[in-house]
């Protein structure tokens, strides 16, 4: 459909895009190259330079179009890739290896948080936590050691959860949405682990350190470490 000002109506962002992104690829656009401006751009696709606009704001997030106000959008040399992670259900984790799955509540307890998780969920030292210690098994070998705080202020609710029958990874994600967190991976040594894991106090594994929050409450904070044969896959 074509509007009073000539632009075509059909003509969607995603098309817009998709073109772009082949003549980035095929070098038409060069690294480092200014690509044509918006204006020109609608006249060529014969649609609404609010649609080019939209196209052009997606390559720039996805990491390949550099965009500066009064200096144009340009190729970025070095594309920089944005990665996405969800939170995984360890079960579906396990399952998904063909592995069996299997949960144990090891403790769970009303306890004050120490410095670290304190810091990092940035309380007051008021708040009441939920501290739980769980274990995950695939085919009744340990697989991973949770150790968790929960802000019982931010999640009342799971307090009278029976975590024995469901862990806090499942009833969380399934019950509170979180708007934003983080994600960091380091190797230690197993330490007092290593009772849980089955393996020698020296021994490295790979442990996440996961953080979530509900706008500016925070949710809890998860120390996840793997039995030392674990892998980690990532497609980019």
């Amino acid at each position: 459909m074509v509007k009073g000002d000539g632009s075509d109506s059909s003509v969607s962002w995603q098309s817009i895009r998709d073109t772009m992104m082949t003549r980035i690829r095929a070098q038409d656009y060069a690294p480092g190259e200014l690509i044509p401006n918006e204006v020109d751009l609608a006249a060529e696709f014969g649609c609404a330079r609010a649609t080019v606009n939209r196209a052009l704001r997606d390559l720039a997030t996805s990491g390949f179009l550099d965009r500066r106000r009064k200096a144009g959008t340009r190729v970025r040399e070095a594309p920089r890739r944005k990665a996405t992670l969800s939170i995984p259900l360890t079960r579906a984790e396990v399952e998904s290896s063909g592995a069996r799955y299997d949960y144990r509540l090891l403790e769970r307890a009303i306890e004050t948080p120490p410095p670290l998780v304190r810091e990092t969920l940035k309380l007051s030292g008021t708040e009441r936590l939920l501290h739980v210690k769980s274990l995950h098994l695939a085919d009744d070998v340990p697989h991973m050691f949770e150790d968790r705080w929960i802000v019982l202020e931010t999640v009342p609710a799971i307090e009278t959860v029976d975590l024995a029958k469901t862990s806090p990874n499942v009833w969380l994600v399934r019950h509170l949405p979180y708007t934003h967190g983080t994600m960091e991976f380091l190797a230690e040594t197993a330490g007092a682990r290593s009772r849980h894991l089955i393996c020698a106090d020296d021994d490295p594994v790979l442990t996440m350190l996961r953080v979530t929050w509900l706008d500016a409450s925070p949710i809890t904070f998860a120390r996840q470490s793997f039995s030392p044969s674990h892998r980690m896959r990532l497609e980019l």
